[in-house]
């Protein structure tokens, strides 16, 4: 099979993990915090509730294939095709009321990401990709009247901007780049470059494979919070790896750009700039 292939069905656990968060947004819910008296990490019910709902539909559809949750880990991860899930991918966001988040869906295939999806069902978005090629549907009035209706779908391509002094940057927090040489490095970038923003979690890449924004580079990262991200980024148009210039599967120190020259110029700057520390 291919990943197109498994395009239905990723529509499928979208509209399952949907389901099981939206109830829960903008409520009275509660956080637990996962950090152990580390920085600030929260989970809630509905990241749990959303990622037992997919992966139930998984062992249901496809009982060979392996899945890596954020919530409830590992299970047949050498298996030939692995999902990997970020049920609540933002979840500072989701408890704080903010839509900045979304359902992270990606499929590996022998170890490689091959298809992925952030689904925001508050705003209604699904943004998915195979690498090749990567789309934005929405639901969209009928006749641009009335509620939405129907899903309309567009396709992605990043912008051209070759020089940092033209570029948007956006990184989650410069808190979260934990290492003094990676943070010192990272603020390089960001004093050359033209706007940058915090905060967006997943929807950086999402806007950075639209064409609004131009660099997110974040450390620390897991499987999970990448794979999904990947295949539309660089179905966009778009080169998202580690800072040295890998494959960005396995998540650490991550750098998403539109243009490929602006890629090679801040992962040198990168480098360059973690090693003088």
């Amino acid at each position: 099979m291919t990943a197109v292939d498994f395009a239905a069905f990723v529509e499928r656990l979208a509209q399952v993990s949907g389901d099981v968060i939206l109830p829960f947004f903008r409520s009275s819910i509660g956080a637990e915090d996962k950090s152990r008296g580390g920085v600030f990490d929260p989970v809630t019910e509905a990241d749990r509730a959303a990622e037992t709902a997919m992966r139930r539909l998984i062992a249901q559809t496809f009982p060979a294939h392996g899945v890596i949750g954020e919530e409830y880990g590992g299970d047949r991860v050498d298996a030939e095709y692995v999902w990997v899930l970020d049920p609540i991918d933002g979840t500072k966001s989701f408890i704080s009321g903010l839509p900045t988040w979304g359902t992270l869906i990606g499929l590996m295939h022998n170890g490689r990401p091959v298809y992925g999806m952030m689904s925001q069902p508050f705003t209604r978005e699904r943004y998915f990709g195979d690498g090749k090629r990567a789309r934005l549907r929405t639901l969209a009035p009928m006749r641009g009247e009335g509620p939405p209706t129907e899903w309309a779908t567009r396709t992605l391509r990043t912008r051209p901007c070759a020089a940092l002094a033209q570029a948007t940057v956006m990184t989650t927090s410069p808190a979260l780049i934990k290492a003094d040489a990676d943070r010192a490095a990272y603020f390089k970038v960001e004093a050359g470059a033209r706007l940058v923003r915090y905060g967006a979690d997943c929807y950086a890449y999402c806007a950075l494979a639209a064409g609004f924004v131009d660099l997110v580079i974040e450390t620390n990262l897991k499987p999970h919070d990448v794979v999904a991200l990947a295949p539309i980024v660089e179905g966009a148009g778009g080169v998202m790896t580690t800072w040295d210039g890998e494959n960005a599967a396995k998540g650490g120190r991550i750098l998403a750009a539109g243009d490929p020259r602006l890629h090679e110029t801040v992962r040198r700057m990168l480098l360059e700039g973690a090693s003088l520390i």
